[in-house]
């Protein structure tokens, strides 16, 4: 099968495709905890790891949370509250994204968020983000799919939990233009063996826009094992502590984690090459030496 996925999408001053350098985002997702300090130490290990950027998630909880859900009760770090009252200990609000906005801007990288309604999405326009986010969850949303593509932002669409029927619908109603496929299995942690990498060539043979990978699970060699696959797209939640409390956290990867991960990304890219065979100069001395003449 053919290689579709030539197409390049722009994301702030970057573009993301093929022959391109792979962009990395470290999602911060809910791991905050609801605390603005907490989200700035994790911005601060992005930046230190060199990711291109940081991701959020942005809900508004009475529309998200399902009715049988909401006054379920649960242990939390702010005692036996139901779980919509949870939610909301978690979600950030226009104080503190004005000041994530002013921050990322001051030390220099770029953010954005999954936004899981129409209110989150029109919430987070005001900050001009260089892209929006689709969770796995929301691929079969097609209300919330055509609402973000009125803003005209590139999207990133996630894969997890998904038929590859589910897949082509949701691209025929946003188009594959300013589009990012992103491989995923929505398991915290996902096991290696359901993490099913060969996808990354199966949606770049099926569709027409740049794949990327979107990983859960523990460790970094598979990570960079979708770089070698052809993502072109990298997105891992990145953590203070993976015994934190949350449950995204034992998914995560610690900032020193983060920052081998990002090198190694970097190393297997670079050495990804053109596909086209030569003979280098380094090369020479050995060929001198070792081949003989016929």
């Amino acid at each position: 099968m053919q290689n579709r996925s030539k197409k390049k999408v722009l994301i702030g001053d970057q573009m993301v495709g093929a022959h391109q350098p792979i962009y990395i985002t470290a999602e911060i997702g809910i791991n905050h905890n609801g605390d603005l300090n907490i989200a700035k130490k994790l911005i601060d290990a992005a930046k230190a790891a060199e990711c291109n950027a940081v991701k959020f998630q942005k809900r508004t909880p009475d529309l998200c949370v399902p009715d049988t859900q909401k006054k379920k009760m649960r242990d939390t770090p702010w005692g036996y509250i139901s779980y919509l009252d949870y939610r909301n200990k978690v979600e950030l609000g226009l104080k503190e994204y004005r000041e994530i906005d002013k921050y990322c801007k001051r030390i220099g990288i770029a953010w954005f968020a999954s936004c899981w309604d129409k209110p989150s999405v029109d919430f987070m326009e005001q900050f001009n983000p260089p892209c929006f986010k689709v969770p796995s969850a929301l691929l079969t949303d097609s209300n919330l799919l055509k609402h973000l593509r009125k803003t005209r932002k590139p999207i990133i669409l996630s894969t997890g939990m998904s038929t590859m029927e589910q897949i082509s619908d949701a691209v025929k109603i946003i188009g594959a233009k300013n589009l990012i496929l992103a491989h995923c299995t929505s398991t915290y942690p996902c096991p290696p063996e359901e993490l099913n990498l060969q996808m990354i060539q199966t949606l770049k043979q099926m569709f027409n826009c740049p794949i990327g990978y979107s990983g859960h699970e523990v460790g970094l060699p598979t990570t960079v094992a979708a770089v070698a696959l052809g993502a072109c797209y990298i997105e891992r939640h990145i953590t203070l502590d993976r015994t934190m409390w949350g449950s995204d956290q034992a998914a995560s990867v610690e900032p020193s984690g983060f920052e081998r991960l990002v090198k190694y990304i970097r190393v297997v890219e670079t050495a990804m090459g053109d596909g086209i065979k030569k003979v280098y100069k380094s090369e020479f001395s050995s060929l001198q030496k070792l081949r003989k003449k016929v």
